[in-house]
């Protein structure tokens, strides 16, 4: 057997080891006692010794070591158990590489080659030289080995090749059966042993699987053939010529195989490529789907998961699997095999498991179509893997409600008309309206316009070629048909033309009657139409439009990915826009700026920060206003920015208890909706809407009991019972507000809507919390002392409500039955709050804990006392300029985010040196 070559010195053997051939590049060893008559004790010993000095001794007692010459550093390359399996290691070696080695002038070149050669399975990088610059090896158990030079992108493709080789589990051997029949009709490709003999021809690939027993005991329902096998249906021609075409298509094929391989290293050559134009035999097209689209290496190397996503999603009823539901009956309804519960329920499997595995795709229409295709000519768990492969690498984003993979190749495909077909883009103004009629060409590769036997072909190419065979295939359709669409009057004539064509294509060659396009619109002509092989088609799309490369077309991708992501973008805005205006005073212009602060705060985080599950903060799915969300340390950066209410280091606080208070469902985000709404009661609310929002912000949820703030140096000074209700002006007059506040209480209790849910009372800490953030607003206003002067009179009003309502809760100590005589005739709230100011409560001095606990105060009672005073009015009804503001945000947002960042840096790196 070939080994994974590694150095050994030669001198540590010498006793160990006897030479039996050598030449320049090649020792040939037995070891010792091996073989030697009447020399058991001796082998004995020496294998013990062996066994501690040279683990290749436990291998084999013949092994094969590559020789550098110059070189004191020797590598083993093969073992055997016996010298007919050594020699022949010894005669390939001599057949394969001696007469190459010779074109080397590096010794290291040398090394390097043999080594890539010999190795079980491998793939390997090579120093550059004049004769083969960038090469890699790739060896396939030393029976084959390819060797490609000017390779662009070297490292890329090597890293990938391994991902693969190792996902593949491509340890296991590679069997060569000599037996098997040379007839490609009867290829199949299927588990027979434990380790899953996935065959095709005479080659054999082995992956860790189970055999085809235990598939069936776990997925007894799945149907265990491609359906067109079940279904087959008879077409207009002899049986004798039509199995003579397919027998002409297979020997082909055959030929091929023979020449250029059959499996996953088949040569790519402009053969083979005609022999996909013709389509392929339907004896074979399953297979070679798989091997093309590389979905054969997802089911080598995921044994059961199909079979478990199956019996996991199976009962389960959800809004994806109504939609499947309704769609399943749709699915080329023309077919016999979609006519029964067979094809239906395969169908309804296989789209189920897909959404169980993928539920950020989940379902999305065309798939059904799609997927019924496949089932014709796969087993159901090969067509969940070509599933796989179409919608999460062939066709990345187009199966989502947006559909922006397509759209991007829509607006490629726009890009070759101008470039192939010019005068049609110059007859066309708008070349959107051949992109919208081409969508369906792209979702669903030509199967629902165009006659099902003839679509099959397309689908061949596709799997080949990918996205690119459908773009010149639309390219060909559209020059066949240029003339006549350069002389249509209008879009919905472009139209007709366009479909009628596509339900006049024919496939001359199918064994298979002609299966009509359900989408198809002129199934009725009067007068013959011309048909149209897709043979014929197909080449003509590679001869006239093939030479864009996968490299050109990639780049196109992305360039136009750009716009439509943009436009996408652009159209987010405006919805999001037309959502919110409505409900909020802010002008559209200022709206603008806000939605791109806020999205340009989204972006930020994610660029700038650690990683976090951005899923969750930009969702697409969700409504338009709340597809971009913030969290709280993002929300106070904003906040800081175009907030009115700045209250210096407070602000940091303020933004905290606006976030806990915005976020309804406490899933610690909050949409652009709840954040411009709060900032217009901010910036454009009426007084008591504003008064309300404090309120709201120093009451639960808002605060909480562990707020990091909730201990306040206004607390102690504050709580005094003996305060008149009678203040003096500097004038010397004096103003009682006792009457003014009764009557602005009486006021706002009856305009209060009766619907509004009532809030709850703030208590005495909740309140000194309120006073504090009043303080912090009014620093550095123009008004400044005024408005202390002011908010202290208000402070002391209110805490002699408190206070009195208070002594009116204590009091009430009788029975229930008692309380509710009491309150019958008890008088007004507003009555009892100032029944007598003078008296000192001696239970809360008694019970300074209850007292804490019982004194409270309402939003109307401090928006009443708030009322009494013209400065605070003045304050809180100022018109407030938010252009300003968010001319500001726009310059000190990156600003603010680079503070913090080299903040946070300095930081860490203060920890990581103590």
């Amino acid at each position: 057997m070939w080994l994974k070559p590694e150095e050994v010195l030669l001198k540590n053997a010498l006793k160990l080891w006897v030479t039996q051939k050598s030449s320049c590049y090649f020792i040939l060893q037995r070891r010792r006692g091996h073989g030697e008559g009447g020399g058991r004790l001796t082998g004995r010993l020496v294998g013990a010794l062996d066994a501690v000095l040279d683990s290749n001794a436990r291998v084999a007692p013949f092994r094969i070591l590559l020789q550098v010459p110059g070189s004191q550093v020797y590598s083993p390359i093969a073992c055997g158990a016996t010298l007919e399996e050594i020699n022949q290691h010894w005669d390939w070696l001599e057949q394969n590489l001696l007469h190459t080695l010779s074109v080397f002038d590096n010794k290291d070149d040398i090394a390097s080659f043999v080594k890539g050669k010999v190795k079980v399975v491998s793939i390997e990088k090579m120093e550059d030289t004049s004769l083969l610059p960038h090469p890699i090896i790739v060896s396939i158990r030393s029976k084959v080995a390819f060797q490609f030079i000017e390779l662009r992108d070297r490292d890329s493709l090597v890293e990938a090749l391994l991902a693969r080789l190792k996902q593949v589990h491509a340890n296991h051997p590679v069997h060569y059966d000599t037996s098997a029949d040379d007839d490609m009709a009867s290829l199949v490709f299927h588990s027979t042993s434990m380790c899953s003999d996935h065959r095709f021809g005479d080659l054999e690939m082995m992956s860790s699987q189970n055999s085809e027993e235990s598939e069936k005991e776990k997925s007894p329902l799945m149907h265990p053939d491609a359906l067109v096998t079940a279904f087959q249906q008879s077409g207009s021609q002899s049986p004798d010529s039509r199995m003579s075409r397919e027998q002409i298509k297979i020997s082909l094929w055959n030929d091929h195989f023979v020449e250029y391989g059959r499996t996953v290293c088949m040569f790519r050559t402009e053969k083979i490529r005609k022999l996909v134009a013709m389509g392929i035999p339907e004896s074979l097209r399953g297979r070679l789907w798989l091997l093309f689209s590389d979905a054969v290496t997802d089911l080598a190397s995921h044994p059961g998961y199909y079979g478990n996503l199956v019996e996991e999603s199976l009962g389960k009823c959800c809004l994806v699997t109504e939609e499947i539901e309704r769609d399943l009956h749709r699915s080329l309804p023309e077919h016999p095999a979609f006519q029964n519960e067979t094809g239906i329920a395969a169908l309804r499997r296989v789209l189920t498991a897909y959404a169980h595995r993928n539920p950020k795709i989940g379902y999305c229409q065309s798939m059904n179509i799609l997927t019924s295709v496949l089932l014709l000519y796969t087993k159901e768990e090969e067509a969940f893997w070509l599933l796989v492969a179409v919608c999460e690498r062939m066709l990345p984003d187009y199966f989502n409600h947006r559909v922006i993979g397509a759209q991007v190749d829509q607006s490629v495909f726009e890009e070759l008309i101008k470039g192939h077909l010019p005068e049609l883009a110059e007859h066309m103004n708008d070349l959107s309206a051949l992109a919208s009629v081409s969508l369906s060409w792209f979702l669903t590769l030509f199967l629902s316009i165009m006659p099902l036997e003839s679509a099959v072909n397309v689908v061949d190419c596709f799997f080949y070629d990918g996205i690119k065979a459908i773009f010149q295939l639309g390219l060909a359709v559209l020059e066949a048909n240029a003339e006549d669409l350069c002389s249509s009057k209008d879009d919905g004539q472009a139209l007709m033309i366009l479909s009628r064509f596509l339900d006049h294509i024919k496939n001359e060659d199918s064994p298979g009657p002609p299966v009509g396009s359900h989408h198809a619109f002129f199934s009725d002509d009067q007068e013959p139409y011309p048909v149209t092989d897709i043979s014929d088609l197909i080449r003509d799309s590679y001869e006239k439009f093939g030479d864009q490369s996968v490299e050109q077309i990639e780049h196109l991708r992305y360039k136009h990915r750009i716009r439509v992501l943009q436009g996408h973008e652009d159209t987010t805005k405006q919805n999001v826009l037309r959502v919110v205006i409505p409900e909020v005073s802010i002008l559209p212009e200022d709206l603008e700026e806000l939605y791109d602060l806020f999205k340009r705060e989204h972006m930020m985080s994610c660029y700038w920060e650690q990683p976090r599950p951005m899923a969750s903060r930009h969702d697409p799915s969700r409504p338009y206003a709340e597809q971009y969300r913030i969290d709280a340390r993002q929300f106070a950066h904003l906040f800081q920015l175009v907030s009115p209410w700045t209250c210096g280091a407070h602000t940091e606080i303020l933004a905290e208890r606006t976030f806990r208070l915005l976020d309804d469902n406490m899933d610690q985000l909050i949409e652009f909706k709840a954040f411009v709404s709060c900032l217009d009661i901010m910036y454009n609310g009426e007084m008591n809407e504003k008064i309300k929002l404090l309120y709201r912000l120093h009451i639960p949820p808002a605060l909480t009991e562990n707020d990091r703030d909730s201990q306040s140096p206004l607390r102690n000074p504050l709580l005094s019972t003996s305060r008149p209700l009678v203040f003096g002006k500097p004038n010397g007059d004096a103003v009682d507000y006792q009457k003014q506040l009764k009557q602005m209480i009486k006021d706002l209790a009856k305009e209060k809507d009766k619907t509004e849910k009532e809030l709850p009372k703030m208590s005495q800490r909740e309140f000194i919390q309120f006073c504090k953030t009043l303080y912090s607003m009014f620093h550095e206003d123009p008004e400044e002392n005024d408005l202390y002067q002011a908010i202290a009179t208000v402070t002391t009003l209110l805490l002699q409500i408190g206070e009195v309502g208070q002594r009116g809760s204590s009091s009430g100590s009788c029975s229930q039955e008692c309380g509710e005589e009491l309150r019958a005739s008890a008088p007004s709230p507003e009555d009892s709050v100032f029944a007598d100011t003078g008296k000192t409560p001696q239970d809360s001095q008694a019970f300074p804990e209850a007292a804490e606990r019982d004194w409270t105060v309402s939003l109307e009672h401090i928006l009443a006392s708030l009322l009494t005073e013209q400065s605070l009015v003045n304050f809180f009804e100022k018109p407030l300029d938010m252009k300003s503001k968010l001319e500001n945000a726009k310059i000190n947002q990156y600003n603010l985010k680079t503070f913090e960042m080299s903040h946070q840096s300095q930081s860490e790196l203060k920890l990581s040196n103590l």
